[in-house]
């Protein structure tokens, strides 16, 4: 289980397609072979108040926070951490090009002695897509 939590400047929701970015980021943790498909959450969080560097309304942030479960080596997440953020970073290039726009990502490991879960996804999943 990864849980992608995104933090974004309301400005952003003009110039990109938020649920889009979701799925990118869906289908890259995917993509790593790292984490299985029905663990995999990922959710946005525009924020309405925000002040950034000279105050500009032009500036804006994206933040991607990934936690996960322990028993990953570091090797694995960083090369999990780069393959994300190169998707971001793709999928965001005109936002990069042509605005004043801050990217940054996180991956951090959660204790499981202090995180209970229950998941009933996979027993509705047409079929077991874990990669």
């Amino acid at each position: 289980m990864p849980h992608f939590s995104i933090e974004y400047s309301s400005n952003l929701e003009k110039k990109i397609d938020i649920k889009e970015f979701c799925n990118t980021l869906r289908l890259a943790g995917i993509e790593t072979g790292v984490f299985p498909t029905k663990g995999i959450r990922v959710r946005a969080i525009g924020c309405n108040h925000y002040s950034i560097a000279d105050d500009n309304p032009e500036n804006g942030f994206l933040d991607i926070s990934v936690r996960l479960r322990e028993g990953r080596d570091i090797e694995i997440r960083k090369k999990a951490t780069q393959h994300i953020f190169e998707a971001a970073k793709n999928f965001l290039k005109p936002i990069l090009d042509n605005y004043p726009f801050a990217l940054s990502m996180e991956m951090r490991n959660i204790d499981p002695e202090l995180s209970p879960k229950i998941n009933s996804i996979p027993n509705y999943m047409k079929e077991d897509k874990d990669v």
